[in-house]
């Protein structure tokens, strides 16, 4: 370095010069720190996004997972209460169904199929319509009963109540236009009311089966036994 010149002394001079050698070199450390401090904080900054993204996410997937729960109980307390006041007008003020007149009942019949051979087991189906437009009541513990006849209808050949005794009352109420099937076998014999004579084996021909309820007759459906 160059020798001081001036008019103090040197020692005056050296200790200027390494005070500005300080200033300076402590200067260049905060500047320095500041440098560091501002590049960390950047990383820092960068990273705070991902941490709030993933709380959010979290935090989304937990009440999405919550929720229909809570909603399927809310739903299932609703119908509950919904039923039940539903159900309570209905047991109080609706009343009891008037007895089903002949004239508010139909009955339909059908055959298994239109021909049988001479031993086998005809079936035959009944269908209850209540035609009328009100709900009412009839008591079907008898069932319908089938009757099969000549094709002429002259001649009764056997009813399915003949040999088998009513069963107990069963009272059923019937909306309006609601159905009832009943099915029945026939097993190709003869039969008197309350089981009397004997039972003879019915031959080959052509024949009628009709349905009855009470005084409630189908029209006559033909079907045919052959050998």
């Amino acid at each position: 370095m160059l020798e001081p010149n001036g008019p103090l002394p040197p020692e005056i001079y050296w200790r200027r010069r390494a005070l500005a050698i300080g200033v300076i070199t402590v200067a260049l450390a905060l500047v320095i720190w500041l440098a560091v401090m501002v590049t960390r904080g950047g990383d820092s900054s960068g990273e705070k996004p991902v941490a709030a993204t993933t709380t959010a996410e979290t935090t989304e997937a937990a009440e999405s997972s919550t929720t229909p729960e809570s909603s399927s109980a809310t739903s299932s307390s609703s119908a509950t209460s919904t039923s039940e006041a539903t159900a309570s007008p209905s047991a109080t003020d609706q009343p009891a169904a008037q007895p089903c007149s002949d004239q508010s009942l139909a009955l339909k019949v059908t055959v298994g199929q239109p021909t049988y051979r001479v031993g086998d087991q005809p079936g035959f189906g009944t269908v209850i319509t209540n035609i009328s437009s009100a709900p009412c009541s009839r008591d079907l513990g008898a069932g319908p009963q089938f009757l099969v006849y000549t094709l002429d209808g002259q001649r009764r050949l056997w009813a399915s109540n003949d040999c088998n005794p009513d069963g107990p009352p069963d009272p059923k109420t019937l909306a309006a236009g609601q159905q009832l099937s009943y099915k029945g076998t026939w097993f190709g014999t003869t039969s008197q009311p309350e089981c009397a004579g004997d039972r003879l084996p019915v031959p080959a021909g052509a024949y009628m089966v009709v349905a009855q309820l009470g005084s409630i007759r189908s029209a006559a459906e033909p079907f045919n036994l052959a050998d």
